[in-house]
């Protein structure tokens, strides 16, 4: 038995895979601590782990995002990128160390498994030797941004391309937006790491994933950019977390109506970007009414109440609604999948082998859209605001044409030859804290 640590970004995203994972952990026999926000105490008591909480400085409400960070709309989709990535993940930087090195004073922990959006871990892997410290490896729950010359910059929904060209366009693209509009965003970073002796460039913040000693991609290697310089001594694919091990909603009352013969075609704005659900649900729902199909909406914790009054009172006759929904139950019923881009949602739904039509364009989810495209698991609309008529061709698209099914199959097969992500990641951290354990005598 151990004790682990997992701070963890206070993000319905990034909290559900790592509490199926803790799960899994305790499962094992570990004592496991998840450091972060008060909403989630409960879910982490509820999987038998204790529960830690971040400082304030360091907490917000991910169903309120602005009040927390004021300005975000009215931007450009770069600068409102940007806004995002300093206010939520670098300004907590400070807050997020001070609690995790409080808790590494106290806790006696063998080894962290941090959330590598959580940078506060960063001053500790940067400034400290590895045999000065515990282990601290991460999990990557959102598309892998590590630069490279193989592949566009994060952020722009560029497809990477494979020749002299594209590897050249790379480069000079890297170059300018280093030089110009990320220069803001490195500076942010190096200034939250002044304190800690961290210098100047030391890391760029695209790269924050390789600073862990080993971090777990959840995703299957296939629906990444090949990039030739990544180090697979860093970067470890394990694919998903399966959905069951986190704790699943109650089933709806008309779940029954799934056992019919219509396909049926799920669709979702995830549980960040979906304050104004006219953006991807209300279109679809329009858009598929009269289809011969089952158009299973969630709200991702917004009322459907919300939904039903901006469709006029009355849903479709094809159209069920919920807030959530049991992706293990519901995605092995599921035809296709419409959705704004959410990577936990998007592998989820590879897991099962679904195709996907992508509709999103905040945060990392042109990212997202864009590997569904390059992968061959479905469509990207390249909007977040579809007409109609366009949804509709394109679920009937991924519907009919094949090879989307087999492009979203294929990563199924990946992923099941991964096997099992938690036994992985377990077996990894077992591993590391069994060698280091002599040291420890």
């Amino acid at each position: 038995m151990s004790r682990l640590l997992l701070p963890v970004t206070p993000i319905y995203g990034h909290i559900v895979p790592l509490l199926g994972i803790g799960r899994g952990l305790v499962a094992r026999g570990h004592q496991v601590s998840v450091l972060t926000g008060r909403k989630y105490a409960a879910a982490v008591a509820a999987g038998g782990m204790s529960f830690r909480p971040l400082p304030l400085a360091a907490e917000f409400d991910d169903a309120d995002l602005d009040s927390w960070l004021p300005g975000r709309h009215g931007r450009s989709r770069l600068a409102a990128g940007l806004h995002d990535i300093v206010g939520f993940f670098v300004r907590p930087l400070p807050a997020q160390h001070a609690a995790l090195r409080q808790e590494l004073a106290v806790g006696n922990y063998d080894a962290v498994l941090g959330d590598v959006a959580f940078l506060g871990a960063l001053p500790v892997l940067l400034g400290t030797p590895p045999a000065s410290r515990v282990p601290i490896l991460g999990v990557s729950a959102t598309p892998l941004s590590v630069v490279s010359v193989d592949c566009a910059p994060f952020g722009s929904g560029m497809l990477p391309g494979n020749s002299v060209f594209s590897r050249s366009r790379n480069r000079q693209i890297d170059a300018l937006l280093r030089l110009g509009p990320l220069r803001p965003l490195q500076r942010a970073l190096d200034a939250a790491h002044v304190p800690y002796g961290v210098p100047a460039g030391r890391l760029r913040y695209f790269d924050h994933v390789l600073a862990f000693d080993t971090t777990f991609q959840l995703a299957p290697p296939g629906f990444e950019y090949p990039r030739r310089d990544l180090p697979d001594c860093v970067i470890r694919f394990v694919g998903p977390v399966r959905s069951d091990l986190t704790l699943e909603p109650d089933l709806p009352r008309w779940w029954a109506d799934l056992d019919g013969s219509p396909p049926v075609v799920h669709v979702t704005q995830g549980t960040v970007a979906n304050a104004d659900l006219g953006q991807l649900l209300l279109p679809t729902l329009r858009a598929l009414a009269g289809e011969d199909l089952l158009v299973v909406a969630a709200t991702g914790g917004r009322s459907p109440a919300a939904l039903m009054s901006a469709l006029g009172g009355a849903i479709p006759a094809n159209a069920r609604l919920a807030d959530f929904l049991p992706y293990a139950k519901l995605l092995p019923r599921t035809a296709v999948m419409v959705t704004n881009g959410g990577y936990g949602g998007v592998v989820q739904a590879l897991r099962y082998g679904v195709p996907l039509v992508v509709a999103g364009r905040s945060e990392d989810k042109p990212e997202v859209a864009a590997r569904v495209a390059w992968s061959g698991a479905g469509l990207n609309l390249h909007t977040d605001r579809p007409a109609e008529t366009r949804l509709r061709r394109a679920v009937r698209t991924v519907l009919d044409q094949p090879s989307y099914r087999v492009g979203a199959s294929r990563l199924q097969r990946e992923i099941d030859v991964l096997g099992d992500p938690v036994a992985a990641i377990a077996n990894e951290l077992e591993a590391v804290i069994a060698a280091r354990r002599p040291e420890r005598l």
